[in-house]
């Protein structure tokens, strides 16, 4: 059973941004948003060549790609997989059946996400998959902010797709004396991160899959 983490946050908050820090001869992304990754240098660590990028936003494609770096051996010193976002692959999903018309269409997302999801945790034990998805905002009564994932149909919505990942990890940012400071929420009142007791020593903690990675491996151990 692989290790599932979410990775929410705004645009621009840094999620693409941490994956800067993984070791790309151990790492595949999947890119569903089908943009640039930000930061230099990028399509020399990731590209077709190396068999360590795929783009792509159908569901099926993914779950493909999924079972093959679990099944075949060319890919077993993979230790990583990021799928960048699955917020793009609702929204995708969304526009290209937009005409039509009933409740069957979010049905069968809300089955194209979860498909995704069941074959994820089904990996092989050494892997972590980091998915990363936008965040929602939202207002109570006092006008107060919290954050969630955000999803498309009501189905998803219900179901709270954060009940699907032991460790969600908030991406934000903060201007300093340095400027912008960018970060991972482990756990807050106002967002819907969350991790294990002690997995991470601080509820703070710096914008980088790769020591977020060791920390949950060693916590594991």
């Amino acid at each position: 059973m692989a290790e599932m983490v979410a990775i929410m946050g705004e645009t621009g908050h840094g999620k693409s941004h941490s994956i800067k820090y993984l070791n790309p001869d151990e790492t595949i992304i999947i890119n569903a948003d089908k943009k640039s990754l930000p930061f230099k240098g990028w399509k020399n660590l990731y590209n077709s060549e190396k068999k360590n990028y795929a783009i792509t936003s159908k569901a099926r494609d993914i779950i493909d790609a999924l079972d093959k770096i679990n099944k075949n051996e060319a890919y077993k010193n993979v230790k990583h997989i990021v799928i960048d976002t699955l917020s793009a692959v609702m929204w995708d999903d969304e526009m290209s059946r937009m005409k039509e018309k009933g409740y069957d269409k979010w049905i069968d997302l809300a089955y194209s996400i979860y498909g995704i999801l069941d074959k994820c945790i089904s990996l092989r034990n050494d892997l972590i998959v980091f998915c990363m998805f936008h965040t929602q905002d939202l207002l109570d009564e006092m006008g107060n902010h919290f954050y969630r994932i955000q999803t498309s149909g009501q189905k998803l919505q219900k179901i709270k797709i954060e009940s699907r990942f032991p460790i969600v990890l908030h991406a934000k940012s903060q201007y300093g004396d340095t400027g912008n400071e960018y970060f991972f929420e482990t756990q807050a009142n106002y967002s819907t991160a969350k991790s294990p007791e002690g997995m991470f020593e601080t509820k703070r903690i710096p914008n980088n899959l790769q020591l977020a990675a060791d920390a949950i491996r060693a916590y594991n151990q």
